[in-house]
């Protein structure tokens, strides 16, 4: 088509209900599913023939033999998965329909979409640049209790998949194309074969291997694609104007840090959690280097490398004792020995996880890797290689500066029970000459006692002997965020969700709990925390109290100023089960709405924006 105006949502309407150019697509989607279903019939045929008849409907599962029924059950739950996997893999060919007909520049919900659209309507790239650098998006991943199934069978979806993907191709000669439905019937196969689901509750261990392979198998790859194609979408709607894009994507996660919903969440097993996370894309970006080293195999006599991409490349090597083995290894090829200075150094990084700081030639930070690679880049950029540095180098560094050395943000949960139990502990031992009883933790006395202490100059980090093994583990696990933060990202942990706040005063000592491990910007302990405390309100009360709530704490400075430092944003949990629970679906979720209106309008009157996070439930 020759029409440049922008595609209308009835004609993506019209695509999307077949009437259009999806006709080729849902012919392809009826292709898969005929595919799929003989696969799985083959390996009926060859584990149990005897239930095909129940299977393909001839017969009625109520007269199954009750020695069968699992087995059919067990059949329908993989034809399910597999109309699941068919389904995905269509609705990419139908995207690659419609762009290919309208382009994607026509396409809502592109980047290209927006701004070209952007552009046509005379708004600036300086405006453009603004909205960039002022967004943030920041997806959270849980480990929920009723996701059962393991890594294992996810990877063999995985691998459906991509044999479907191939099989897209017309390349194949018959005898190929035969050998990949062989693949794909094999791998049907395994998931008749393998146990679907855990038998045994898992550990904390393996449900952040189970969030990780998300990552390793789609997100890293994603956010490299999404970053080039933003890129790609910039630079044709606005071509005479270079672009600053920032990292507007981070990844959180409950997994690890869920102390409320684990009880087999301790601050140890955080610590590995952190470290896990962090290897997870240290390896990746190990990985994405040495795949560099091939794509890269630049010879010096071939172009005109800047004299100062030669003599930093010089002290870098010569920083690793290394200048002579890396010259003689990759002689003549300066980016090359520069990639192996890099990887080098990432090596020495993961080795030294729990602290890069032990080793001189560790990244202890990722934006010095970040660096790096755009040194890289501008070296590659002075020697007329801009087309090698955008492809393989730019995407690289976006990676790394979304998810640093820590793949995800690592939320904390705790209970209010909890923190305000401790808060109780170190009442008592601050007055045992005294011996005044811990007043009630709604009452005036309990409010002016942690106002006081918060707005006490902190000259020394006080130590609180005797205090439970309950009371210990929350101190602890706050000085490992600070640890964590100091020693590999900062940001390694995310925001500490306190469930079940009741009031302004259970938030307020969560802020003094990370006080007194020394979790402030400054020695006093008076300027910002350095983690932002998030109030989840549960039930009906919580939820009509969550204004009042919002607007006491947003009286103190220092939490203003907290939010400054985490992007002036004030987030809040807004919990469904527990409301559900307390006044059923209609009225919890009226009683949301009205509450998110509310505080929304608190925090516009101390000009702090408000954003909601939404926990659904049972």
């Amino acid at each position: 088509m020759n029409d440049n105006s922008p595609l209308s949502w009835t004609q993506l309407t019209k695509v999307a209900t077949g009437s259009m150019i999806i006709n080729p697509a849902a012919s392809y989607e009826d292709e898969l599913v005929e595919l799929m279903y003989q696969q799985l019939l083959s390996v009926i045929r060859a584990r149990q023939p005897d239930i095909e008849t129940y299977f393909d409907g001839k017969k009625d599962i109520r007269d199954c033999p009750a020695t069968k029924i699992l087995y059919v059950l067990q059949t329908y739950g993989i034809w399910f998965q597999l109309l699941s996997i068919a389904e995905q893999n269509a609705m990419v060919q139908q995207r690659r329909q419609i762009e290919k007909e309208y382009h994607r520049d026509r396409v809502p919900g592109t980047f290209a979409y927006a701004f070209s659209s952007a552009a046509q309507k005379g708004i600036s790239p300086d405006e453009i640049q603004k909205l960039l650098d002022n967004s943030f998006i920041c997806p959270v991943i849980t480990a929920h209790p009723t996701e059962a199934k393991r890594v294992t069978v996810l990877e063999v979806h995985r691998r459906i998949y991509v044999s479907l993907k191939q099989l897209e191709l017309e390349r194949w000669t018959p005898r190929e194309r035969d050998d990949l439905i062989n693949e794909l019937r094999n791998e049907i196969d395994l998931l008749w074969l393998t146990g679907e689901i855990r038998l045994v509750k898992p550990t904390v261990e393996q449900e952040v291997a189970w969030g990780l392979h998300f990552f390793v198998e789609s997100l890293f790859d994603g956010v490299k694609d999404l970053y080039t194609e933003l890129d790609r979408a910039l630079e044709q709607a606005y071509p005479h104007y270079e672009f600053n894009v920032p990292p507007i994507f981070r990844f959180g996660s409950w997994i690890g840090g869920d102390r409320d919903g684990n009880p087999n969440v301790t601050h140890k097993v955080t610590a590995a959690a952190i470290q896990t996370n962090a290897a997870a894309c240290l390896k990746r970006y190990r990985q994405d280097l040495f795949k560099l080293g091939s794509k890269l195999s630049i010879a010096n006599h071939s172009v005109n490398v800047s004299e100062n991409f030669t003599k930093v490349l010089q002290e870098k090597l010569a920083m690793l004792g290394e200048t002579e083995t890396y010259s003689k290894r990759n002689p003549g090829e300066v980016f090359r020995q520069y990639l192996r200075y890099m990887l080098t150094r990432i090596d020495a990084t993961l080795q030294n996880l729990s602290d890069p700081r032990k080793s001189k030639i560790a990244y202890h930070r990722a934006d010095d890797l970040s660096s790096d690679l755009s040194f890289l880049e501008q070296g590659l950029s002075d020697a007329k290689c801009s087309n090698l540095s955008d492809a393989n180098v730019r995407p690289l560094r976006h990676m790394v500066d979304t998810f640093g050395f820590r793949t995800v943000s690592l939320d904390i949960r705790e209970n209010t029970t909890v923190t305000n139990s401790v808060l109780a502990e170190i009442w008592q031992a601050l007055h045992q000459k005294t011996r005044l009883d811990v007043p009630g933790f709604k009452s005036k006395k309990w409010n002016k006692w942690i106002v006081d202490q918060l707005m006490q100059p902190l000259r020394v980090i006080p130590r609180f002997d005797n205090l439970s093994a309950q009371a210990q583990s929350t101190l602890k696990m706050l000085e490992q965020v600070k640890y964590f933060q100091n020693m590999l990202d900062s940001k390694a942990y995310g925001v500490c969700v306190l469930s079940m706040t009741q009031t302004a005063t259970d938030v307020l000592g969560v802020y003094l709990l990370a006080k007194y491990v020394g979790m402030f910007t400054d020695s006093d302990g008076l300027e910002a925390c350095r983690i932002l405390i998030v109030p989840l309100l549960e039930t009906i009360d919580d939820l009509e109290n969550g204004p009042s709530v919002l607007e006491e704490l947003l009286e103190h400075a220092f939490v203003r100023r907290t939010i400054r430092k985490f992007g002036g944003t004030q987030e809040v949990m807004v919990g469904y089960s527990d409301s559900n629970k307390d006044g059923g679906f209609l009225t919890s979720n009226w009683i949301i709405s009205k509450a998110q209106s509310e505080i929304h309008a608190a925090g516009k009157k101390h000009k702090v924006p408000i954003s909601f996070f939404h926990g659904r439930g049972g």
